[in-house]
């Protein structure tokens, strides 16, 4: 009678393809974007580590698209760059950042996918990295959220509530915010927003308006 034949051992090489896979194409985008904004402006990891309180490793791990940041993260970074977070939109930024472009078509849109944190951002108006106002359709997954720690950056901001629920804290007060509620603050307010249901999403319009030079 002859033996069953023994199973092949599994393929090491399938394990890693899977770990390759799994890496989000988006990080490694805007860690590029990241890095190119901060050689234009020669600033040295050593030099934006000590401006955000960041680690040289964690900012070189993001450069390389090895580690997702949160919108906190982005903002902090965007902020001692110069520019707005649409900077890390689009396409890389030139050394002027220019741009004339005036529409955006629908289907033209970049976004920004925060996948670890269940906020993505669609950035509706032009990409470019001196523009001073930028719009955004922001979704919120269920229990989409920027972080339990509130952050600041330079500018200002205001939106609507399209679809679903948000809730928005800042400074102390916390708000609910629902379909066709309104705000406005300045940025340099601690802030954080997140969507508390467990079972639809939250999209709002959002306006970002930086204010202070690079």
């Amino acid at each position: 009678m002859r033996k069953p034949a023994a199973a092949k051992p599994a393929k090491r090489a399938t394990t890693k393809a899977v770990t390759k896979a799994a890496e989000p194409a988006m990080d490694v985008a805007v860690g590029r974007r990241i890095r190119d904004l901060r050689r234009i402006r020669r600033f040295s990891l050593e030099t934006i580590a000590a401006r955000t309180s960041l680690s040289i490793g964690f900012l070189s791990q993001i450069e390389r698209g090895l580690s997702s940041p949160s919108l906190r993260v982005l903002a902090t970074l965007a902020d001692v760059l110069g520019v707005g977070i649409a900077a890390l939109f689009g396409a890389s930024p030139s050394a002027d950042g220019a741009s004339d472009q005036v529409v955006t078509r629908g289907l033209q849109r970049p976004e920004l996918k925060l996948w670890r944190t269940g906020v993505s951002k669609q950035l509706l108006s032009p990409a470019s990295a001196d523009n001073k106002l930028n719009l955004f359709l922001v979704h919120l997954e269920p229990g989409g959220s920027t972080g339990d720690e509130l952050y600041t950056h330079d500018g200002e901001e205001a939106g609507l509530v399209l679809e679903g629920e948000m809730m928005l804290t800042v400074d102390s007060e916390t708000w609910s915010l629902k379909t066709g509620d309104s705000f406005r603050f300045a940025s340099r307010r601690p802030h954080r927003f997140s969507n508390p249901a467990q079972d639809a999403k939250a999209v709002v319009l959002w306006v970002n308006c930086v204010t202070g030079g690079s």
